[in-house]
């Protein structure tokens, strides 16, 4: 297994909002060079391979708790609904998408604002290479220039390889759901991992009242 270092990087044809600047985000330990493996931003000429990548865990697993496959034109509205503060990244091999990860809010209401979700796919056919690695330390590296306090993963429990690579990503076990999704005909406990990031200054928030759920 090698390392050497990459970065986020333009791409011609990028149709999202936000500018994109490219970013290194360190070293890997991966059987992919990162010459090899291209990390940049999504946009619109994505999203069938992005579907394609997700589908495939739709349909024959439950690292997701999607049942139905979803369509380009989904993934479309999806894409949109990123942005600077939470893209969405392509992992490509000789012009090949083979991966892609996301930042996403972690909740609506605006005390949450510092805190996204992260998850990662590789194409079934692209595993074992170290790319998840790539991805997530790119995803990282994102959110902390984004100012993010907290990163989040879900993770279904018995999904071993997610878990020990979040572990030594520098995610932490903060809790468990018990049985809270049911696929396959089988109910899922979903395991909660949390990174907070050192040296973030987010801006402050005001309460918007005292009563309710958080």
């Amino acid at each position: 297994m090698c390392g050497s270092a990459g970065q986020v990087a333009r791409h011609r044809d990028v149709t999202s909002q936000w500018s994109l600047r490219p970013k290194p985000f360190g070293q890997t330990r991966s059987g992919v060079g990162m010459s090899d493996l291209l990390i940049r931003y999504a946009d619109r000429g994505d999203v069938q391979r992005i579907a394609e990548i997700y589908n495939h865990y739709v349909l024959h697993s439950a690292v997701t708790f999607d049942a139905e496959p979803k369509s380009a034109e989904d993934r479309l509205v999806w894409l949109a609904e990123h942005d600077e503060s939470h893209p969405v990244l392509i992992g490509e091999i000789s012009g090949n998408v083979v991966a892609w990860g996301s930042l996403s809010k972690w909740g609506t209401r605006v005390a949450y604002k510092h805190s996204v979700e992260v998850s990662v796919y590789v194409d079934k056919d692209a595993r074992g290479q170290g790319i998840g690695v790539a991805m997530t330390r790119a995803l990282i590296d994102e959110a902390t220039r984004a100012g993010h306090h907290a990163l989040i993963n879900q993770i279904v429990s018995d999904n071993d390889a997610s878990l020990r690579l979040s572990r030594q990503l520098g995610f932490e076990r903060v809790g468990v759901l018990r049985e809270v999704g049911r696929k396959f005909d089988r109910w899922l406990d979903v395991v909660l991992m949390e990174q907070l990031l050192l040296g973030s200054d987010p801006d402050d928030t005001s309460e918007e009242g005292t009563t309710g759920a958080v």
